[in-house]
């Protein structure tokens, strides 16, 4: 066999083990990272009430999605929430624009401070009552509409008491854990009960069930979450069945003006 033949080939076989080794060094940085980062739960979380297994079940969801680094580290997410509105959230400031083109709306709110300002019908709302209220209102939508889309990564939310209930199947057939979600102080609904189903082996959220008061024993919905894509570094579901949630977006920067601005200049209109 020729001789450099054979010097190329092992020096070939050199760097494929260094990069595989650096790789795998690389591999093992994140993940040493992620664990002592962990996933704390936020202040207000029932742990004392929680299971063991439903904590645990919600940490690999957490991971799964992306992990908690990722989810607290992201910036700004934008949606369409059915076809109905356009959502975009500033995680890092509290600050929500929210554009309702049915009621010629938009609302630039901080959900931190539950301060904002609001237009209709191209109108700035002047009116100190009036405001109070459509704030509040558009505070109500961004609550429901990100819970829609973000709820992986809040099952150890403030509020929260988690349990896990067993093993059953999702709609498709598929084999689930299930995990309850009951509310205390939190939200404008706090007596709404949620049933979580997470994939035992990939441990995405495949469905939910929704329960108006904890006492109910037969949910008013139920759908899937489905069609996950990554965006920026997590993993998001917009597919709800019979509707979608839409155009999902996570950027490092918007426009100026995107939450000052009350004009209608179209920063979040799907085309």
């Amino acid at each position: 066999m020729n001789r450099t033949f054979i010097f190329y080939f092992l020096a070939f076989i050199f760097c494929v083990a260094c990069t595989s080794e650096k790789a795998t060094e690389q591999a093992s940085e994140v993940a040493s990272i992620e664990l002592a980062y962990g996933n704390p739960p936020a202040d207000g979380f029932n742990e004392a009430a929680s299971d063991e297994q439903a904590i645990a079940i919600a940490d690999s969801v957490m991971q799964a999605m992306g992990g908690r680094k990722a989810w607290d580290t992201t910036q700004y997410v934008s949606w369409n929430f059915f076809g109905a509105r356009t959502l975009l959230w500033d995680k890092q400031s509290g600050d929500v624009r929210i554009e309702v083109p049915r009621d010629s709306a938009i609302y630039l709110i901080n959900v931190n401070s539950d301060q904002g300002k609001v237009a209709m019908g191209g109108e700035e709302i002047t009116n100190a009552d009036s405001l109070t209220k459509y704030v509040e209102r558009g505070k109500s939508i961004w609550i429901n509409d990100s819970y829609w889309l973000f709820m992986p990564f809040k099952l150890k939310d403030s509020g929260v008491t988690l349990t896990y209930v067993g093993e059953d199947t999702i709609q498709g057939g598929e084999s689930a854990e299930v995990l309850e979600l009951r509310f205390a102080g939190v939200g404008v609904t706090p007596q709404n009960k949620y049933r979580v189903y997470v994939d035992p082996n990939d441990y995405m959220v495949t469905q939910w069930a929704f329960y108006p008061t904890a006492e109910m024993d037969t949910p008013r919905f139920m759908t899937p979450w489905a069609e996950y894509e990554k965006h920026g570094s997590l993993m998001l579901s917009g597919d709800r069945g019979e509707r979608d949630i839409t155009d999902i977006e996570v950027m490092e920067t918007v426009p100026e003006g995107t939450f000052t601005n009350l004009e209608d200049f179209q920063l979040l209109k799907s085309s």
